[in-house]
């Protein structure tokens, strides 16, 4: 065992089980961080002023002074989303999202500069695109670099205790994230629909849900338990170093991956440096994470178990172990992992009734458009994305800073620095998951195919994008 002393009031022992007694919290019990097993009693709620853990608060520590004021930070943010965006909140008159409750947003969403089209601009080669700072589509930035952590939005905030920050918040409406909660889907049960009927699972219901009609095998069980389990986190925690105006245990993996696919909860990428680099990663689904041989959209883990502990150990706290033992960090162990991954295994896609058993489009029930639309695609995406669930497991750069230099992948960030490794995400069920690429930057699907048009340079004709959407939809 060994000493660490990381500021003056703070100092803690470091072994193979962590044990974390912290000045700011006055007279309170230690905290455990290890990979023991968590209670299932565990409260999951936020705590107030008055109860941390079931036991009467000391002097609860505040967030450290200055935050940042969210309306301060929030209002320059937003300016330059409605300089980018037309936010009409267009939605698709009969077209909804899987769960029948909500209808998907309509595009495009950017906003082109005076005297261009997109036709005009489809014809334009990237270093014309670039030198008259004309993309569309530059990365959607973070509004708090300097802090970064979990930000969800409004609408799941209302309803989930412990998750709103002071400092900063969502930036994008309703119209264009998931719907919210979304159904769930288990692989190799369609005869049971939504199984969440409605519900945002949680610790509170998960047992009335799944525990007597023997839905789940045990060790799925335990895994879904885990995965609803909250656990501190860099801007989600008890100490002061937060960003809560109370201290609340932490996040959940499923408060951003709700019911298993997404809220449209986003973060800085844990694995970049330094922070001025760091781009914002919006959550993606867990759905079909069975039919994928890669996990995370730019960082390519081989496997569920390596996710999940990577999760753990770099994005709830941004990659940093220092700041991960004093916060409490709570790190699953690979028995805790493999438990986790058995759940995500089973989450499945939604149904898809106008695609055949090997995953391409029946005719029989498509329209003209759709039709047309699997034709085009077949030409310009399908290298990429393969049936039956549309994609190839690999990644691919596709040099989107060949079209723009004025701007970084940050606020902060060197203008123009490359973007990277994409990884290619599924598109079963694509309909369902807005906003769309690894920052969220297309918040449509009509964006999505404008984006792809100018960056890989297929020069389709609106009649072609408009059939593209089309098929694009019964995925």
């Amino acid at each position: 065992m060994f000493k660490l002393c990381l500021n003056k009031t703070t100092c803690f022992a470091v072994a193979a089980t962590v044990i974390i007694s912290m000045t700011t919290l006055g007279a309170q019990q230690p905290l455990l961080a290890s990979n023991a097993r968590d209670s299932q009693a565990s409260d999951t709620r936020s705590l107030s002023n008055d109860k941390f853990m079931g036991k009467p608060m000391v002097d609860a520590p505040k967030p450290l002074d200055p935050l940042p004021q969210k309306k301060e930070v929030m209002a320059k943010h937003m300016n330059t989303i409605n300089e980018r965006y037309e936010l009409s909140g267009r939605t698709h008159p009969t077209v909804t999202m899987s769960g029948g409750r909500k209808h998907i947003p309509v595009g495009p969403t950017a906003k082109l500069k005076k005297d261009v089209t997109w036709e005009k601009l489809a014809k334009l080669s990237p270093e014309e695109i670039k030198d008259r700072k004309i993309f569309p589509y530059p990365p959607l930035w973070f509004p708090l670099q300097k802090v970064g952590g979990f930000i969800f939005p409004d609408h799941q905030i209302q309803q989930m205790d412990g998750l709103e920050r002071v400092d900063a918040g969502h930036d994008l409406p309703i119209t264009y994230l998931p719907e919210f909660p979304p159904p769930l889907f288990l692989v190799g049960r369609p005869d049971l629909g939504d199984v969440s009927k409605g519900q945002v699972i949680s610790t509170e219901n998960f047992e009335a849900i799944f525990g007597d009609k023997e839905i789940l095998s045990p060790r799925q069980k335990e895994g879904l338990r885990l995965l609803l389990k909250k656990i501190p986190a860099q801007r989600h925690n008890v100490t002061a170093d937060r960003s809560t105006a109370q201290p609340v245990e932490g996040a959940a993996c499923m408060d951003c991956h709700i019911n298993g696919h997404t809220s449209g909860a986003f973060e800085l990428t844990p694995d970049v440096r330094p922070q001025s680099e760091r781009y914002r990663i919006d959550t993606i689904s867990m759905r079909g994470t069975f039919a994928q041989d890669r996990l995370g959209s730019k960082r390519g883990l081989r496997s569920l178990e390596d996710f999940t502990q990577s999760e753990g150990a770099t994005a709830y706290f941004d990659d940093e172990l220092a700041k991960a033992a004093e916060k409490g960090g709570r790190f699953f162990s690979r028995e805790e992992a493999s438990h986790m991954a058995r759940f995500q295994n089973i989450v499945d896609f939604p149904p898809a009734p106008k695609l055949t058993v090997e995953g391409s489009l029946d005719h029989a029930k498509a329209t003209k458009a759709e039709i047309r639309g699997e034709a085009v695609f077949m030409k310009n995406c399908a290298s990429c994305h393969t049936a039956p669930f549309y994609t190839d497991n690999s990644l691919h750069d596709l040099q989107v800073e060949r079209f723009y230099d004025h701007v970084g992948s940050t606020s902060e960030g060197k203008p123009g620095r490359a973007e990277g490794l994409f990884k290619t995400l599924p598109l079963r069920g694509i309909k369902d998951s807005p906003p769309y690429l690894h920052d969220g930057r297309l918040l449509t699907l009509e964006d999505t195919v404008e984006f792809f048009n100018l960056v890989l340079q297929r020069k389709m004709t609106t009649q072609e994008k408009n059939d593209l959407v089309e098929f694009l939809r019964v995925l």
